[in-house]
């Protein structure tokens, strides 16, 4: 997988949900190869023990656009890694990164993938995700509030397991509860529900409750907060969630 300096190559590696142990070896062997490693801080922080020799460009939120020129740039003769958290292609930066490079010219580069949040999320709470799901971000930053809703409404109509990301920041707190008034138009009070709070990492926190008991955990969610929202068939067993794939309607067991 050797490159010379004179020959770049662009990664965008998903680093998955935190912790080391989650970094696919894929992951870890690209990073151990490239020379920049660019990303946000809180991120690079969680993957300082692999790249600990490598020349790192660092920033903080907000920082994205900024992030994915550098890349590209240094990517044109250097074997340069961009990371994203969980997987690059769930709300990480492997579109923004080739939206930059479409406009930049050729240049070489390979995308990632990662353990995401929600597969993270959904391995603490047992079996939420086994039938079909739509996941929704409720970060309306790059994305008009009136789709959201839109989306959320189409979901829980459409009786989908909703994953949502990004529920609630310090300066968005109404969005989480607007989207739980949506949701239960169409679903029980009683439908399961999953709050995972910093998935594989440090203050880990995993409450399996109701769509009724839902705000009673309100104060608690944050942006490193993913939620999961059951369908009609899901139910709550021994703190866990099983939403079943349809087994039962074919065979005795």
């Amino acid at each position: 997988m050797s490159q010379s300096q004179s020959h770049g190559k662009l990664y965008i590696v998903g680093i998955g949900p935190g912790s080391i142990e989650h970094l696919t070896k894929k992951a870890e062997s690209v990073l151990l190869e490239s020379e920049y490693i660019i990303g946000n801080g809180t991120y690079l922080d969680q993957i300082a023990e692999v790249i600990k020799d490598k020349k790192i460009i660092r920033s903080g939120m907000g920082g994205e656009v900024e992030r994915a020129r550098k890349a590209v740039e240094l990517g044109y003769s250097h074997i340069v890694s961009i990371i994203s958290g969980g997987d690059a292609n769930v709300y990480g930066m492997a579109g923004l990164v080739l939206e930059v490079a479409e406009k930049s010219g050729d240049i070489e580069l390979e995308v990632i993938p990662g353990v995401t949040a929600i597969s993270a999320a959904a391995s603490l709470l047992g079996a939420p995700l086994v039938n079909d799901f739509a996941v929704i971000s409720l970060s309306d930053l790059l994305t008009p509030a009136v789709m959201i809703e839109s989306r959320l409404e189409s979901a829980a109509q459409a009786d989908f397991v909703i994953a949502i990301y990004n529920p609630k920041s310090r300066a968005r707190k109404q969005n989480f509860s607007r989207a739980v008034e949506i949701i239960r138009k169409y679903r029980s009070e009683n439908t399961p529900v999953g709050i995972v709070k910093n998935a594989t990492r440090n203050g880990e926190t995993v409450i399996a409750a109701t769509l009724g008991r839902i705000m009673e955990y309100n104060d608690i969610i944050d942006m490193s907060t993913l939620i999961l929202i059951g369908n009609s068939e899901s139910r709550l067993w021994k703190n866990r969630i099983i939403t079943p794939r349809g087994y039962q309607r074919k065979y005795e067991y």
